[in-house]
């Protein structure tokens, strides 16, 4: 086995490629990050980010866990756990958060907490939801893959909800330079959707060609994508048109773009506490289908 330590987990590698990938197709919309990872990269920590921490023998792949920039377990019982917990004790803090379904996520940090010490934010209930037939609402024609163009305007406003939802800036000492090449990676992927309207001092919704508008009036991007799931994240619509109703379209139209090349289920998660959110993205036609839980360092 490769990378067995005394712990029990083992770091997976390509040989265990499709029994990892039959493990993720459990519970296809939880595990739509590790999946989507997976099958784009392999499982060389080289090529795809990150090791990815299996719990039993192969050919009887129990749980996995993905540790890269977060931890991520994979349908992991106490078992599988208590491994995962003891790997990641033995080398340290590295990741920015654990994300998971919600016993698995936070079974791992009751593990880890003694040792890594206190985190940041523990966000306990977080429920995943899932768009599985057509929306509940018309989508909103003005929303569209963002173009390369659109990146002046774009940048900031995900830099502003991921400070918002995040608690921080995702801008570091470089200015900024790897997040807007981030951005740009998922443009190019057709990851990225925007709906620009104009800006502050002119009306309010009218309607400019796409080089004349000056505000991102609403931005998301699909985050992971598996061959059966994609997930939305980034969901963000500028704070002085809040409340007119442009969330429960918007992502009824990413929705729609989405599966323009396949047939995928359409996914998020919400923080509890947000109940605007939360009632949009019902008004858009999502279901609620599990809880997440993420804890943020």
């Amino acid at each position: 086995m490769t990378g067995v330590l005394r712990t029990g987990a083992r770091v997976l590698d390509d040989g265990d490629r499709e029994e990892l990938l039959a493990l993720c197709a459990r519970d296809p919309v939880a595990n739509v990050f590790v999946a989507g990872r997976v099958e784009a990269h392999g499982l060389d920590p080289r090529r795809v980010g990150g090791e990815v921490w299996g719990h039993g023998r192969p050919g009887s792949l129990e749980a996995a866990c993905w540790s890269g920039a977060n931890l991520v377990p994979v349908e992991a019982g106490e078992d599988a756990l208590d491994s995962f917990a003891a790997r990641a004790r033995s080398q340290g803090r590295r990741c920015s958060s654990i994300l998971g379904a919600a016993p698995a996520a936070l079974g791992l940090w009751d593990r880890l907490s003694p040792s890594w010490g206190r985190a940041r934010e523990v966000r306990e209930r977080q429920p995943l939801l899932v768009l599985d037939g057509p929306a509940a609402v018309e989508p909103d024609p003005l929303v569209r893959r963002s173009l390369e163009e659109d990146l002046d305007v774009l940048v900031p406003a995900c830099v502003a909800m991921f400070t918002e939802e995040v608690g921080y800036s995702p801008v570091a000492a470089d200015g900024g330079r790897a997040y807007r090449a981030r951005v740009g990676e998922l443009v190019r992927a057709g990851r990225s959707f925007v709906r620009l309207d104009a800006g502050e001092g002119d009306e309010l919704h009218p309607v400019l060609e796409p080089r004349a508008a000056r505000r991102v009036a609403y931005k998301a991007e699909l985050g992971a994508v598996s061959s059966t799931a994609v997930q939305v994240q980034g969901v963000f619509v500028d704070p002085r048109l809040r409340g007119l109703g442009l969330a429960a379209p918007g992502t009824a139209a990413v929705a729609a773009l989405a599966r323009e090349r396949s047939r995928v289920a359409v996914s998020l998660y919400v923080n509890d506490f947000n109940t605007a959110a939360v009632a949009a993205y019902r008004r858009a036609g999502f279901r609620e289908v599990g809880t997440l839980a993420t804890v943020l360092f």
